[in-house]
């Protein structure tokens, strides 16, 4: 497999970027370290914000344990869902993720209902619960996809755009190649080439803005559980607009509609309306 990345209209030549290092005879994917950092950074994040609003830390170690199990086991089930044809004639590839296969929505899904059901036995509240840790959750997130570039995946159609990336052929999937893209392939010394959008830098540095966003907000709330309602909403508008340039989309199964993108829309759009009507309602009781 040719090993290059390289970023044509910035100057940046990657001459050799492995995905895994080998450790004893053991390959470990820079995949799933780079989503281990991402977890671990999270964690601190809430952790940190805990703290500064009078939480116990321990209550978010312990959610964390629970949570992160659960979220990766949401995320790989997602993706598995609806992406069956990739897995259905090789049921043990389920279990193997190191070459990537972790869907972030069904990650927020599975983590929603771990905060539910560990606040309802603990006596907290979700929603602040869902404050503090949402911001950890974006912090995971913009550090997470990082590991797509490692993978050569999660990126977008044909672009010649400033941040067009140019991929060897034999190093990504051959489902994700378009017809535009092949339409554009070059090739140097016997090496075929495509040139693509890096969506998986879109979403990390959307993911980075609303961070320091909800860091800047979050002192200025006007109830429990808006900032994480702010992050929904943030990262679901980023979502609707990412997702529809990426060509390794998840389909919502029997027809050509991207299941993350209609999800994210109305995500969006439930979020908005709870934001609103929360704040009305604070402004009402205020007025009383």
């Amino acid at each position: 497999m040719t090993r290059t990345i390289d970023f044509p209209h910035l100057g940046i030549h990657l001459s050799s970027v492995g995905n895994h290092i080998t450790v004893f005879g053991f390959d470990i994917a820079y995949y799933g370290m780079i989503i281990g950092v991402g977890i671990l950074a999270g964690i601190f994040m809430a952790v940190y914000e805990a703290k500064r609003t009078g939480q116990k830390e321990e209550d978010y170690y312990d959610l964390s344990i629970c949570a992160v199990i659960i979220s990766i086991i949401g995320a790989r089930a997602y993706y598995v869902i609806f992406s069956w044809d990739m897995y259905k004639d090789d049921l043990l590839s389920i279990f193997n993720l190191r070459q990537g296969g972790l869907a972030i929505y069904g990650g927020v899904i599975a983590a929603v209902l771990t905060v539910i059901v560990f606040a309802k036995v603990k006596k907290l509240s979700a929603a602040q619960i869902f404050d503090t840790a949402g911001l950890g959750l974006v912090l995971g997130q913009a550090i997470g996809r990082w590991g797509n570039f490692f993978n050569r995946e999660a990126f977008g159609e044909y672009t010649d755009g400033l941040f067009a990336m140019k991929l060897p052929v034999d190093a990504v999937r051959s489902s994700d190649i378009t017809d535009l893209m092949r339409k554009h392939m070059e090739t140097v010394d016997g090496v075929s080439y495509i040139q693509v959008s890096p969506t998986y830098l879109y979403e990390s540095m959307w993911c980075l803005a609303l961070l320091i966003l909800l860091l800047l907000y979050r002192r200025h709330k006007k109830f429990q559980g808006e900032v994480f309602l702010m992050y929904l909403l943030g990262y679901g508008a980023g979502r609707v607009w990412i997702e529809g340039l990426r060509t390794d989309q998840l389909w919502i199964p029997g027809t050509e509609i991207p299941v993350s993108q209609v999800l994210a829309g109305t995500i969006v759009v439930i979020s908005f309306v709870l934001i609103v009507y929360n704040r009305i309602k604070v402004k009402k009781k205020a007025a009383c």
